[in-house]
């Protein structure tokens, strides 16, 4: 019936597992012989959760595994002088996406090979999630020079996805100095440095969070969060009579009494370039209360030297931090600083002995943002300078899946590679279209993107095709409504058996359509309710979250939100 075989196998050595390659070779010559005679391309494409009992068995679900996996086809083909395929390696995670086509790329090297690259972070869902986390998949590799062909997976109507695929290819061209003679002046104007980064494993450079000092009015170690860290740019207007509630909301507070309290989504700091002054007492009222409840509050240090902000966290440049030696202006209690790409080395290292609670990459026009970044994470990985880092990103579009796209393809490939510890959006220019409510929800798309921060359900839904045996977008959105408040949960909604298992991966629970009209429901790998009617099947997808002890209640809000 096309089920999935993760029936597991013992190999006793390489050569053991080796010679149990046959029967591949005897089954594939056939297509093999068939496309060279009549000159057709062929796709060699292994996805994470759909490797062989066989593959699984001596690599594990891996990146390694999928590479060994093409390969071993790769070699099939190359035996009977076929070249004419490409290579595909795609994954629902872009981690392992990522990580599964250097490695291919890096073996192609070692053996001499140029075979094309076919891109893709397969199943990535809908909406913004689905092109945020295909931004950084694809967006990653095109930085990298990777990638001959794109494809962006969406489960949408399949005229929408190519508008981003499009605007993908041409985000990787702008920044090509081989095609974009602007973007060679940026890379010219970065600074030279040797890039060392492992693209053979993952590790991400955790960057440490300000620690609790007893002897300070407030808790600074919530101002950043180990698990990624979300800072919203907001203005003195936003804190004018009336606004207030609306901006506890737009923050991501709870409130109760008026008085906000942080929650799983809410941001951990705020920066305002210029603060209400101390007579205004209701917006400063509001500032102290965010900080009491451990929400920092970031100000540069010149404003805080006009007017002092009690237990405010005060943010130079390096080069100015460095020449007061990190002196803070009155009743600030913590050290921002920011960097912007053309220090020199010496001075770079010299944040270890300021000791900064954070540090802000806000890297200045005319240099690459991508290889002064770099350079950046190289110097302080050396120093074993610790502090988090948060990426400064700016943007003037108003478009919701513009900014997706940007920000996926040029934070998320830094914080693909394990640089950076958190994101703050600005938006730039005159008209500002984004509510910070809707900032603070996309930085922490980014962030679940990037496998870093969950703070919502993460879903894996396949794009329509002719297989498919129930309304995919509609299943998918009363899926989503029903159970997008579970963080750390991730549910696969996959429209047919025969990429259904397959294309899970490492999903909690599975909801694939099986005949027309009914569904079976998966924990993990195992199905373990089969043939549900479609009517009931989303109240019966509950019922199993339950059984597994993995469901909460949506909350309800603790009060109505009412203008001051």
């Amino acid at each position: 019936d096309g089920r999935k075989d993760f029936e597991e196998k013992v190999y006793e050595s390489e050569a053991d597992y080796a010679s149990d390659r046959a029967y591949l070779t005897e089954a594939m010559l056939p297509l093999v012989e068939k496309c060279r005679t009549l000159n057709r391309a062929m796709r060699i494409g292994t996805n994470h959760g759909s490797l062989s009992s066989r593959v699984l068995s001596y690599y594990g679900d891996t990146p390694r595994g999928m590479v060994e996996s093409a390969l071993e086809f790769a070699d099939i083909c190359r035996s009977q002088d076929y070249h004419n395929f490409v290579f595909s390696m795609k994954a629902s995670n872009p981690l392992v996406m990522v990580q599964s086509y250097r490695l291919l790329a890096a073996e192609q090297y070692r053996l001499g090979w140029d075979y094309p690259l076919h891109l893709g972070v397969t199943e990535a869902g809908e909406g913004e999630d689905g092109r945020m986390k295909s931004a950084v998949g694809i967006g990653t590799l095109l930085a990298d020079g990777l990638g001959d062909t794109i494809r962006v997976s969406l489960t949408e109507d399949p005229e929408f996805e190519y508008e981003p695929c499009n605007r993908l290819a041409e985000i990787s061209e702008s920044r090509g100095a081989d095609k974009n003679p602007e973007a060679a002046k940026r890379q010219e104007a970065t600074k030279t440095y040797i890039d060392t980064r492992d693209i053979t494993a993952f590790a991400r450079r955790k960057g440490e969070t300000p620690v609790k000092d007893e002897e300070e009015p407030v808790d600074a170690s919530g101002f950043l969060s180990a698990d990624g860290s979300v800072i919203l740019v907001i203005t003195p207007e936003m804190l004018s009579s009336g606004n207030i509630q609306y901006l506890y909301q737009d923050l991501g507070c709870k409130t109760a009494v008026g008085m906000p309290f942080k929650d799983i989504a809410t941001a951990d700091s705020i920066f305002m370039r210029t603060i209400p002054p101390s007579t205004d007492t209701e917006a400063r009222t509001a500032l102290r209360r965010l900080l009491e409840v451990s929400v920092g509050v970031i100000v540069p240090a010149e404003e805080l030297e006009k007017d002092p902000l009690p237990n405010a966290v005060a943010l130079m440049g390096l080069t100015e931090a460095v020449e007061k030696e990190g002196k803070l202006p009155e009743g600030a209690i913590r050290l921002a600083i920011v960097i912007n790409g053309d220090e020199d080395d010496a001075t770079l290292k010299k944040i270890k002995s300021l000791d900064p609670a954070m540090i802000f990459i806000d890297i200045k026009e005319g240099i690459s943002n991508l290889h002064a970044s770099r350079r950046i994470f190289e110097i302080i990985r050396s120093e074993e300078i610790n502090t988090a880092v948060i990426h400064h990103f700016k943007t003037d579009t108003n478009d919701t899946n513009e900014l997706a796209l940007q920000l996926g393809g040029t934070v998320g490939c830094l914080l693909t590679d394990g640089n950076g510890d958190g994101v703050m959006i600005e938006q730039v220019g005159k008209d500002l279209g984004f509510s910070p409510n809707y900032l603070r929800s996309t930085s922490f798309s980014l962030l679940q993107g990037c496998r870093m921060r969950n703070t919502k359900t993460e879903f894996v839904s396949c794009p329509s095709c002719g297989r498919t045996l129930f309304d995919l977008q509609e299943t998918t959105a009363k899926i989503t409504e029903a159970t997008g408040h579970l963080p750390g949960v991730t549910v696969a909604i996959m429209g047919c058996i025969v990429n259904g298992p397959g294309e899970m991966a490492d999903a909690d629970f599975g909801y694939v359509g099986t005949i027309p009209g009914k569904v079976d429901l998966y924990y993990g790998k195992e199905v373990v309710r089969k043939s549900i009617p479609n009517d009931d099947a989303v109240d019966s997808l509950i019922e199993l979250i339950k059984e597994y002890g993995m469901w909460k209640e949506v909350e309800e809000a603790e009060e109505e939100l009412v203008a001051a």
